[in-house]
């Protein structure tokens, strides 16, 4: 059962991997992410940075709509992780369980506004988030559990 899509462009960190995995009482991490699903060194790495007695699984995002709509991570309280919201529209597009996003990182970058103090979006980004929201998918920025979500929607 899905409890929670965060995008993050750092993916798995302490904030991340501490934090937010024990508030939502996850017993599995899904990184949802094809530069790292076809990248041993970085799966390395991002396996030492999770929790202890967490599960961690590194797909690409097709792999990751492949497992989610077959029944197989039903059996977990899952977090799924992605790089952008690229990567989050995709995910939301095929697997109609996700009906919420956390913004959490998008990297700053040339051409992007700034719409929360660690969330960036350029103009394709915002189409892409006024897409999912239409499709009835709540977008909340928020970086840590227990700051005051805000929607996404009405910052853009």
């Amino acid at each position: 059962m899905i409890r929670f899509v965060r995008i993050d462009h750092r993916l798995l960190h302490g904030q991340v991997a501490f934090a937010w995995t024990k508030n939502l009482g996850a017993d599995c991490i899904l990184i949802a992410n094809d530069r790292v699903a076809n990248d041993e060194l970085a799966s390395a790495v991002l396996r030492i940075a999770k929790p202890s007695g967490i599960k961690l699984v590194i797909k690409s995002v097709e792999d990751s709509i492949t497992a989610l709509n077959s029944g197989a991570t039903d059996k977990y309280k899952l977090f799924i992780i992605v790089g952008s919201i690229a990567d989050a529209k995709k995910l939301s597009d095929k697997v109609d369980a996700i009906k919420s996003i956390n913004l959490g990182g998008v990297k700053k970058e040339e051409g992007k506004k700034q719409i929360s103090r660690a969330v960036f979006v350029s103009d394709e980004e915002i189409a892409l988030l006024k897409q999912m929201n239409a499709k009835g998918i709540e977008l909340e920025i928020r970086m840590i559990p227990d700051d005051t979500a805000v929607d996404a929607i009405k910052v853009i």
